[in-house]
């Protein structure tokens, strides 16, 4: 009997979270080779209340959630990394400013939004005069969206320290693809899996940047439909504000096509996912195929030997 499990992760910096049933936990290896973990009891939002489980609407609460657990793990992973350095060059390490953090976070959801939301619909308006023809608008403006993507992609992969990042990310998905065929939990067993995983998250995120081109587009009809015209001041305020249910449609698409992963449409429609994984993982040394290991441990605790040999289907985007 198959049972379903939600399990996922992320790359931090030297190292990996793992979310399971109920918890979510961090590995990190320090530079004297030690591995410091953190773990934290999680129930989602869909477990408390049973009408967030309906599709789309779990989607959103899944992004949510993915977010607020990101956000906190890199912060933690972060943390250890500039106390090692500050004791590196005998420094004295300072708590760090939650002000100051919150400020480069908001910067940098301030450039995100300039590059991935405003610049391409400033630019389809300025270039093309299309603007009340709303699926014509659209595809331009995600073509654009699309290739400031892939080029940002690019760019911080020649980066020292992201290169490190994406080896992290490779390492996950092998330990998360030797969990899902049932072998031990051991470095040797993980090394023949793949770094390619579809339900990766940068997989989900190519899913919404396309589903965000047909769902803008039928907002934009709409409101030309209702107001007779459309500025780009009002483009950028219902697009933001459809984010989530473009979230949640994607996730709804990305468990779709997992489910089918061994069809061939399944297979095409995961393709540009998959693709996009060659930019955003690496092949993983042992020694993080092991931090990886630690976190996938440690989250799961001593129910870890409830799941041993039993099959199951993983159900989470990361």
């Amino acid at each position: 009997m198959n049972k379903k499990i939600l399990v996922g992760g992320q790359a931090v910096i030297e190292g990996v979270m793992m979310r399971v049933p109920g918890a979510y936990a961090t590995a990190v290896r320090k530079p004297d080779g030690s591995i410091v973990t953190d773990r934290h009891d999680f129930t989602s939002a869909t477990e408390k209340h049973r009408f967030l489980k309906r599709p789309v609407l779990r989607g959103v609460v899944a992004l949510f959630e993915s977010l607020k657990i990101g956000l906190s793990t890199l912060q933690f992973s972060a943390d250890i990394a500039i106390k090692a350095e500050e004791e590196a060059q005998g420094k004295e390490h300072k708590e760090e400013n939650k002000f100051l953090s919150g400020l480069t976070m908001f910067f940098a959801l301030v450039l995100a939004f300039g590059l991935f939301g405003f610049l391409p619909l400033y630019i389809t308006t300025e270039l093309l005069d299309i603007e009340k023809k709303a699926f014509a608008f659209n595809i331009v403006a995600g073509l654009w969206r699309i290739l400031f993507f892939l080029a940002y992609l690019w760019i911080i992969s020649l980066m020292k320290d992201v290169r490190r990042l994406f080896h992290n990310h490779g390492a996950e998905h092998k330990v998360v693809f030797t969990f899902e065929h049932g072998k031990e939990l051991i470095v040797e067993n993980t090394r023949e899996y793949s770094t390619f995983h579809p339900r990766c998250g940068t997989s989900f995120i190519f899913i919404v940047l396309l589903a965000s081109i047909l769902m803008f587009a039928l907002i934009d009809t709409i409101v030309i439909a209702v107001l007779g015209n459309i500025t780009l001041p009002l483009r950028l305020v219902f697009h933001l504000l459809m984010l989530p249910l473009v979230s949640g449609v994607g996730y709804e698409f990305l468990k779709l096509t997992a489910k089918y992963q061994h069809t061939w449409w399944g297979r095409s429609l995961s393709a540009p996912g998959l693709w996009l994984q060659r930019i955003t993982t690496r092949p993983p040394d042992d020694d993080q195929i092991e931090v990886a290991i630690v976190a996938l441990k440690t989250a799961f605790g001593d129910s870890l030997a409830d799941y041993a040999g039993q099959e199951f289907i993983a159900e989470a985007v990361e």
